[in-house]
């Protein structure tokens, strides 16, 4: 063999080396985050929906792994609330560790003290999370994000609220060139917006239509945050209070799921967008609890007829080495 051959076999084989074993490294840690940070679900509440701190009366979590029953799961976390027939039902991401892929679970409760596990309602071949559920014109829908679909989903309910159907396809593309994360969908003065996030550019889009299932196009003042990782990621329920419109956006800084901010729009049309941070707090962060010593990253808010309003959150976990810094993901 030549010897300049034999260098650069050498050299490639060093190379190739040290690429498997920093992949082989970045394995481990990645199995050491998911062993000891663990999301779980809480309930908050406040005078309005920006102001929120645990709910009296509630022990938090109200919702752990341990309540899956169905599949082994490693967490719950993503709530998103709809009431019907006087039960509050909450939907769920989990992740299932025989697939590690994320499924959407359901639980219910009455008084929402007590909250029962009913099972898996929505699994697909792909990873799902964040089941951004609600209510039109007496139909249940439910955008959850599906990016490995390489896609933006609307279902319906045909069994409320164990069965789900695909309706239409939103948004089409690879998440690297489309914004297909952590969709979230409010309708307002007619029409209907939808904000999603493309993590590579850390930006946030917005996207309008007349009717929900469409066709929807990309909003001209969109993308709306750009290059942020405050403030661009959707973190809950869009929300009207009044008149007044807020989103809530998670923070991944200084490492994912963190802490959540609260956003007030001022101005929505469908050639206009204008907000502004509604505190200079967040909404949620980390707590003094163990459920939620790591941080906390979704609010889904809900206003009651007596006026309060009511939060469902999650919490991270962080069960060795507490407030010990960490690498972000």
């Amino acid at each position: 063999m030549p010897f300049v051959l034999a260098i650069t076999l050498s050299a490639t084989l060093v190379a190739l080396a040290m690429l498997v074993n920093h992949r082989l490294k970045r394995q481990r840690q990645k199995l050491r985050r998911q062993e000891n940070e663990v999301w779980s679900i809480g309930l908050y509440e406040g005078p309005d929906p920006i102001t929120l701190s645990p709910m009296d009366g509630i022990h938090n979590p109200i919702l752990t792994a341990g309540d899956i029953t169905d599949a082994p799961a490693r967490f719950v976390a993503d709530p998103f609330m709809v009431e019907h027939d006087g039960t509050y039902n909450l939907f769920f991401e989990f992740l299932n560790t025989q697939r590690e892929t994320g499924e959407i679970g359901h639980a219910l409760s009455r008084d929402m003290k007590t909250w029962t596990y009913t099972g898996t309602v929505l699994s697909e071949k792909f990873h799902l999370s964040y089941p951004y559920v609600f209510r039109h014109e007496g139909e249940m829908y439910m955008i959850p994000e599906c990016a490995k679909s390489k896609s933006i989903r609307l279902y319906r309910a045909t069994n409320f609220p164990g069965k789900w159907e695909q309706v239409t396809t939103i948004i089409k593309g690879d998440k690297r060139q489309v914004p297909l994360l952590d969709p979230s969908v409010v309708h307002h003065n007619g029409k209907w917006y939808l904000f999603s996030y493309m993590r590579k550019a850390k930006n946030l889009h917005l996207f309008v239509a007349n009717s929900l299932e469409g066709p929807w196009k990309e909003h001209p003042k969109s993308p709306i945050v750009t290059g942020s990782d405050h403030f661009a990621r959707p973190g809950g329920r869009v929300v009207a209070d009044g008149e007044v419109l807020y989103r809530y956006a998670q923070d991944g800084v200084p490492r994912y799921g963190s802490k959540a901010w609260a956003f007030r729009i001022t101005e929505l049309t469908p050639s206009t967008y204008r907000e502004e941070q509604a505190s200079s707090t967040p909404v949620v962060q980390q707590g003094n609890e163990a459920w939620n010593n790591r941080g906390m990253h979704t609010v889904d808010p809900h206003q009651m007829p007596d006026g309060r309003w009511i939060a469902f959150v999650d919490g991270l976990e962080h069960r060795h080495t507490l407030n010990q810094p960490t690498k972000q993901p």
